[in-house]
């Protein structure tokens, strides 16, 4: 088994208010490769989940997870039976800058904006999703964030990927140490 050393740039969620996260990691470039791996089905998947999307503003979104795709690792016993389905419309979308949209999962709809741009060879690339009004769901997605981003920061650099369960569980907790209560 391959280890892998953390990205150099893996950052941690700040919290603008008390339903906001927001991330910052700065990827490889060009901007129009990182926007391809938010919008192409077949790109997403390896890091997120399917995102099947009509690419414009009102559109549908339908974001399918398999996590067999992103690690051999079984999944810890909680989420084993979690929905492997998030939908939603797109309230944004300006390629390659930016990307928004509604996430629904079960009864709770929040938003998620991918903003994107250049620095030199590299792309910044700023998810913020708002609407996270649990504390233990604002722990998880912070954890999730964080380690979709990690494993798409290692494809697009080439390199191995990271496994992904063992890496968000560490987020996690260490996410269940920092957010207040």
């Amino acid at each position: 088994m391959t280890t892998h050393a953390p990205a150099k740039s893996l950052s941690k969620a700040t919290y603008p208010d008390a339903t906001t996260l927001r991330i910052e990691r700065v990827l490889p470039g060009p901007i129009e490769r990182v926007f391809e791996y938010l919008t192409d089905e077949k790109l997403s998947a390896k890091w997120l989940g399917a995102i099947r999307m009509e690419p414009r503003v009102g559109g549908k979104v339908e974001i399918r997870f398999d996590h067999r795709n992103l690690t051999s690792e079984a999944p810890p016993e909680r989420f084993k039976d979690c929905s492997d389905l998030a939908t939603g419309r797109v309230t944004r979308f300006d390629p390659p800058r930016g990307l928004s949209f509604t996430w629904t999962e079960v009864s709770d709809t929040s938003e998620v904006s991918f903003d994107l741009s250049p620095t030199g060879p590299d792309v910044l690339l700023v998810l913020v999703h708002r609407g996270v009004v649990k504390r233990d769901t604002r722990v998880s997605v912070s954890g999730g964030w964080d380690t979709h981003l990690a494993v798409l920061e290692d494809l697009l650099r080439g390199g191995p990927v990271r496994p992904f369960w063992a890496t968000f569980m560490a987020r996690e907790a260490e996410y269940q140490q920092v957010i207040p209560r």
